[in-house]
């Protein structure tokens, strides 16, 4: 982190270590490394931490742009693949936490989370986190800025977010990958003025105007399908099952005006605005009788140099942030059972996850046979076993880590054969066996 002093250096590299670790909802707290120092004193230690004032969200967030900038490179071919999404964090029966706001309702409470993650345009890897929002009842806490930023719309929020990664000076091209969310008339003008490159899935009813005609984005669709415009992509996973994915591309042109939505005026006023020349592609996946199973309907701007199948690809790697967000909640480190008692808290413990996700990334996607041998490695730690044609999970890593960084903790305070007469007295012989 820049600008802190050494000690606070080596307790964030500490916490990041004691991150590395599969929790349970009971037992949501860090997890202290077999040392000298008692568990308590490691509990302590992290609350000072995450209660100085010298330890800001901007500064947590440093490390992890540190590595972006570095990573990108490598790990990118033509562009980098900045992907959105929002995360309700439900803290129902958490009644320490008193600024926690109403999610889906009056009896549901807790944060809304808003994460910008860098992901290969190669591959889908993740890379890192570039933005962490928190929504909570004093406001915005963001890792954009230290003031706690006033709460508005989710895609009046987006705008700033996008922008901080465009002023990144990343060395590839960014491209906004956003679910319908964000499928609005007057951000995608905005955008397109800045000269920003998205891809988003738009609704079936907005109407758009296509060879001169004007007509739903759904029946745009149909259009497509009665006129044979689709083509086998792939074959791709769904809900266990193989589908295969058709793909369809048309130019578009968005022409009706903008109707922003605000909750202080239900009237909605009409914008007017130039006409958006778009790229619309139309991704089916279908059984092999030809059912369709789901459709999506993507528009972009992104240069037609750039193949459908591409694009198609890309928005099916907009799952890496739902895997993110999953390895967070529930395949790992139980972020929705932390008890930290505000949202400020909480932020600053989740950037420091995040750098622990990205070391488990670096180790799933980093390439050789010694990083293979590692992976093997920490799969035979963690215990678990693998599905068949799989050699390796993300989560599985997460827990091999930890039992790799506790052994050489361990081997740094007691000698090898001195474990090893203290395992005798634990592991089971045939004398032992026979006695009882």
């Amino acid at each position: 982190m820049p600008d802190v002093d050494p000690r606070l250096q080596n307790r964030y590299l500490q916490l990041i270590q004691e991150q590395l670790a599969p929790l349970e909802p009971v037992a949501a707290g860090l997890r202290a490394l077999p040392q000298a120092a008692q568990a308590f004193a490691a509990t302590q230690a992290a609350w000072r931490f995450y209660r100085n004032p010298r330890v800001t969200l901007p500064k947590l967030i440093q490390p992890l742009l540190d590595h972006a900038r570095r990573a990108v490179p490598d790990a990118c071919d033509d562009f980098v693949l900045n992907i959105l999404d929002w995360s309700l964090l439900h803290y129902r029966q958490h009644a320490s936490k008193r600024d926690r706001v109403e999610l889906s309702n009056c009896q549901d409470l807790g944060y809304e989370l808003l994460t910008s993650l860098l992901a290969s345009d190669r591959d889908g890897a993740p890379v890192a986190p570039t933005c962490q929002q928190l929504r909570a009842q004093a406001g915005v806490y963001s890792s954009r800025c230290r003031r706690v930023l006033p709460n508005r719309s989710q895609l009046d929020m987006l705008h700033p977010v996008l922008a901080h990664a465009e002023a990144l000076g990343l060395p590839k091209r960014l491209v906004h990958i956003i679910d319908a969310e964000a499928d609005s008339v007057a951000h995608y003008r905005r955008w397109m003025r800045q000269g920003w490159l998205f891809l988003v899935r738009a609704d079936g009813e907005p109407r758009v105007r296509f060879e001169g005609q004007e007509m739903p984005l759904a029946a745009m669709a149909d259009t497509l399908r009665s006129r044979r415009a689709f083509g086998k992509a792939r074959e791709v996973d769904y809900h266990g099952q193989r589908v295969q994915q058709w793909l369809a591309e048309a130019a578009v042109v968005v022409h009706r005006p903008a109707q922003p939505h605000r909750r202080s005026s239900p009237r909605r006023v009409k914008i007017p605005g130039p006409p958006l020349p778009l790229r619309l592609v139309v991704s089916e996946l279908r059984r092999a009788d030809g059912t369709v199973l789901e459709r999506w309907l993507l528009l972009s701007n992104v240069p037609s140099a750039v193949a459908a199948q591409r694009l198609a690809l890309w928005y099916f790697w907009r799952w890496r942030i739902e895997s993110y967000f999953k390895m967070l909640k529930g395949a790992g480190l139980q972020l929705e059972h932390w008890q930290q008692e505000s949202g400020l808290a909480l932020a600053k413990r989740l950037l420091v996850a995040s750098m622990a996700c990205v070391v488990v990334w670096a180790v799933a996607h980093a390439a050789g046979p010694e990083a293979a041998a590692l992976r093997g490695v920490l799969v035979r730690l963690s215990g678990r076993q693998m599905r068949w044609g799989k050699s390796y999970t993300e989560p599985a890593l997460l827990a091999g880590l930890w039992v790799l960084l506790s052994m050489l903790a361990l081997l740094e305070h007691y000698d090898l054969n001195k474990l090893r007469g203290l395992a005798r007295l634990a592991r089971p012989s045939a004398d032992r066996l026979d006695s009882s």
